[in-house]
């Protein structure tokens, strides 16, 4: 089939190999524009723009394509057979979704209806779920609402980081695409609508997300741990004021008798971090947010709302990451005042 394929990132790069190994002909390609990465500024191009050139397919960037014309009409005079976007980031208008012969197809990493928009692979961690997968559908104006054409599930493994999710699911997105192109092209999908009774949304993951609420249960701050790997990351404050990521962490039952305070995280120090709006709910309530060691001091432990989480890799500002052990041998235990 004829294909203009849109898409931005390297989730996006899976299914844009796959329909090229399959033998489609990719007319053109789609991303958003480059940006400027890192302290200096560099402007770097898309992961997909990178992958198009190189398999010789040109790439057209847009900055918002329901206004971009010339983007619009090139792709209509292409006259696609199919339109096929994996997070892309952007709605497409209908005169876009009209254009196609057969139709407009998303790739998205979730078992629609659940986790509709743009954080469903960290949103299946965060929640727990036990299963996650990949969904196609026949797009439509609004946002994951198109018929479904296609799902491939996968299991959750213990432990499961939204970084080895990505992975996964960007795999699985190989095969998912090219059954959904070789039915559509014999006409062997029945389109399936989706139950808006059970839809849920995600949105935009921001750097203030990653910040640890100590009022909540060991459990669902372990799960943040993950779900927010490699980015924003989990992150917190401690004793001696000192930011640090959570790179890794279990739940841990509760016997205080058995270990070392360290000191709790001091209000003054939120209030540094976070937004005044946020602050209330952020400050640990009483008993929790304090630090632990086990006496041997080769265990971090923190308390929450119910449990302890164990902090198992950390790396707090300025330093490398490292196994908690390496971290207790060089912090002096206090009572959490600044040094």
């Amino acid at each position: 089939m004829k294909i203009v394929f849109m898409g931005t990132p390297d989730f996006a790069v899976e299914s844009l190999e796959a329909i090229h190994e399959a033998g489609h002909e990719i007319l053109m390609v789609v991303s958003q524009e480059d940006k400027a990465k890192g302290r200096k500024g560099i402007i770097e191009k898309t992961p997909v723009k990178k992958a198009a050139e190189s398999l010789g397919i040109p790439v057209l960037s847009t900055k918002r394509l329901r206004e971009d014309r010339d983007c619009i009409e090139r792709i209509r005079s292409l006259a696609p057979d199919c339109i096929v976007v994996t997070a892309f980031g952007q709605i497409l208008p209908k005169e876009v979704l009209d254009i196609p012969r057969i139709a407009p197809v998303n790739v998205h990493a979730s078992l629609l209806p659940r986790y509709r928009g743009a954080s469903p692979i960290q949103q299946a961690v965060l929640m727990g779920d036990k299963e996650s997968g990949i969904t196609t559908m026949r797009m439509a104006e609004g946002l994951d609402t198109g018929d479904i054409l296609v799902q491939d599930k996968l299991n959750l493994e213990p432990g499961e980081t939204a970084e080895s999710l990505f992975l996964k699911l960007g795999t699985l997105s190989r095969s998912s695409i090219i059954k959904t192109l070789e039915e559509l092209e014999k006409g062997g999908i029945s389109p399936i609508p989706q139950k808006e009774e059970e839809a849920s949304y995600t949105g935009i993951i921001k750097k203030k997300d990653g910040f640890i609420n100590w009022n909540l249960e060991a459990i669902v701050i372990e799960r943040k741990v993950r779900g927010y790997i490699p980015w924003p990351n989990a992150i917190s404050i401690l004793p001696n004021g000192k930011s640090f990521k959570i790179w890794k962490a279990d739940v841990a039952e509760e016997k205080r008798e058995a270990l070392l305070s360290l000191g709790k995280i001091q209000t003054e120090d939120i209030e540094k971090y976070l937004a005044e709006k946020m602050q209330e709910a952020y400050i640990p309530e009483e008993g929790r947010g304090e630090f632990f060691s086990s006496k041997d001091k080769k265990e971090l432990f923190v308390t929450t709302g119910k449990g302890l989480l164990k902090v198992e890799e950390l790396q707090v500002e300025g330093k490398n990451r490292m196994p908690a052990a390496e971290f207790l041998r060089g912090y002096v235990v206090g009572d959490g005042k600044k040094r």
